[in-house]
Formats: C-alpha cells, sequence, structure tokens
C-alpha cells in the first residue's frame, strides 16, 4: 500500500510558526459570558484583527516571502489582492528589504489600499468584474523579473496561515469544532492541517457568505465550480472559484460549508463592537454569524472561532452597522 504526503503538513505548520515566532503577533484569544450563554457553548475568539496589518494574511505571506533567495527578493516581489493579502505582502517586503508591486481590484476598500501604499508598495489596478488578477500578476512578475506571492495557492502561504489555529489550539487545548471563513481556503486549509494533526476529532467548519458559495458548491460536487464574481459586502471572500491546492487540502479535511447572508454578517459586526468591544470587517465576521444564527448548526461544548480580520474604515463600518441598514 502507498500513500502520498499531502502539500502540507502539521510539520510545515510548525516550521512556519517557528519562522514568525517574534516578526508577527501571537494574537489574543477573547471569551464572553454573554456570548457562551447565547449559543450554549464554550467558545474561544482567535482575534486575527489584532494581527500585523490587520489580517491573518500577513501570516502566509511573510512566511513565503521570507523563504525565497537572495537573489529573488532583490528583485522585488508581486501579489494579486482585494486588500489584505496587498498589505500582507507590502509589509513582508518592507520587512525583508524587497519591493512589492500590487495588484488590486479598482473597487477595493480605500482604506486598504492606501494602507497598501503605506507600506511602500506599487498599485497596479483592474476590473475585478472583467478582468483576470492572476494573468495581470504573472504578465507583471514576467516583465519585471518579479517573484509571484500568492495569496493562497502555495504551500509556505498555507502552512502560514494554520499558525492561527496552531496558536489557537495551543493556548485552549482541544475543539470539539473550528469555524473559520473561506475565501480562497488557504486560513481554511491551514488551520485543518494544524488542529487535525494534533486533534482529529475536532470537527472544523468554514463559513461562506451566500452570494459566494464556491466552496460548497465545490464540495458538494467533488470538483472545483466556478461562479460568477459575488456582490457581498464580504471582499475578502469574494471569489469565484476556490484554489487548485487549497480545494485539494479541504476536499480532503473539511466537516462541511455554512453559509451566511449579508444581513447576518452585519448583525455579527454590530454584535462584536457593541458587545464584544472589537471592530471586524465583514469577511472576519463570518464565523461569528453562523454561530449567531445557528447556521453552524447544535453547538458541542468547546468551540473555536478564527475572527480573520479587521480592516474597515470608520465610514464603511458605521454605515454597515447602522441599524435598519
Amino acid at each position: 500500500m502507498t500513500t502520498t504526503t499531502p502539500p502540507v503538513t502539521l510539520d510545515d505548520v510548525r516550521s512556519a510558526a517557528a519562522r514568525l515566532k517574534g516578526v508577527a503577533h501571537r494574537t489574543p484569544l477573547l471569551c464572553s459570558r454573554t456570548l457562551d450563554a447565547l449559543v450554549g457553548a464554550e467558545v474561544h475568539l482567535k482575534c486575527e484583527n489584532f494581527q500585523r496589518v490587520g489580517a491573518f494574511k500577513f501570516r502566509g505571506a511573510y512566511n513565503a516571502a521570507s523563504r525565497l533567495t537572495p537573489d529573488q527578493l532583490s528583485r522585488g516581489i508581486t501579489a494579486y489582492s482585494s486588500g489584505n493579502h496587498a498589505q500582507a505582502v507590502a509589509l513582508a517586503a518592507r520587512e525583508l528589504g524587497t519591493t512589492a508591486v500590487i495588484v488590486m481590484p479598482e473597487d477595493a476598500p480605500p482604506s486598504k489600499r492606501a494602507a497598501t501604499e503605506g507600506y511602500g508598495a506599487e498599485i497596479v489596478t483592474y476590473d475585478r468584474y472583467s478582468g483576470d488578477r492572476v494573468a495581470v500578476a504573472e504578465a507583471l512578475a514576467a516583465e519585471r523579473g518579479l517573484t509571484l506571492v500568492p495569496p493562497y495557492e502555495h504551500p509556505h502561504v498555507i502552512a502560514g496561515q494554520g499558525t492561527a489555529a496552531l496558536e489557537l489550539v495551543e493556548d485552549t487545548g482541544e475543539l470539539d469544532v473550528l469555524l473559520t471563513p473561506v475565501g480562497g481556503g488557504g486560513l481554511i486549509a491551514g488551520s485543518a492541517t494544524a488542529v487535525k494533526g494534533l486533534h482529529p476529532a475536532t470537527r472544523v467548519i468554514g463559513v461562506e457568505p451566500e452570494a459566494g458559495d464556491d466552496t460548497k458548491r465545490s464540495l458538494e460536487t467533488g470538483r472545483r465550480v466556478s461562479i460568477p464574481v459575488p456582490r457581498t459586502i464580504a471582499d475578502g471572500q469574494a471569489l469565484h472559484t476556490p484554489g487548485e491546492l487549497t480545494f485539494s487540502l479541504n476536499r480532503r479535511l473539511l466537516d462541511g460549508i455554512v453559509l451566511v447572508g449579508d444581513d447576518e454578517i452585519k448583525d455579527a459586526m454590530r454584535f462584536a463592537f457593541e458587545r464584544l468591544k472589537i471592530v471586524l470587517e465583514p469577511s472576519g465576521a463570518t464565523p461569528l454569524a453562523a454561530l449567531l444564527t445557528g447556521r453552524a448548526g447544535p453547538l458541542p461544548p468547546r468551540v473555536g472561532l478564527i475572527l480573520s480580520g479587521g480592516n474597515i474604515d470608520a465610514e464603511r463600518f458605521a454605515r454597515l452597522c447602522a441599524p435598519g441598514d
């Protein structure tokens, strides 16, 4: 009998954790008696909104970029992203003494574009509804000799993202279930690799916006499915198809996907602000929305959530959280 080694393993996540030590923040865990009473479970919130650049993305970006050769770093790196990975790569480039060129959609949140430029990156824009961001970035890489650091389709990126869940279970012990946002699939692939590598019985559930259910459809059909680019407030999860590498992991590791609507995401953002005293961007609030609405189903005793980011400007946050919006 032969076995195939997966492209990302628990040892890869542990290696990433060692590389990120002292560079990335070990983000705090938050517990709330109010939340526990509402949902009937002991809930542990991993607050990646307090990570450098305000989101988990710095973990994967730095882990991947820091492994490039001196020659690659001397020529610079490129990436494509709606915002959080853009900022992460820009900061990683600055930390490593190189330059970054980032491909961003024209309608990316202004605060995310400003932050990316603030870390020193050059921005190249495209239309997310008619353009191909991968093609634009690959053309830039070929033209300028840059190394592409993708947002999720890379083993080092996935392993880096998995360090958030690794820290979570190191600090809490074994969980019965972990809820994680799903966009391209890198965070949940790394998280499931870490958690199930340590505690195989833990169930890992992904959360997508209703308009962007490409991973759920793909898991149900057993192959990658493409949908129209979704229009959702969860811009970090507005993808049309899962990554090939991430899907190869997630179809083996995940225990399910649940969906939440934009209004439910807004309610979760409001709850996080009013009761937990933290700011979440829409994509970062989707697991909390699944918990509060009961979409995650009957809950076992110990539940973990990864709140993936908090990058949202004050005006948009206020508008989305306004009653009746």
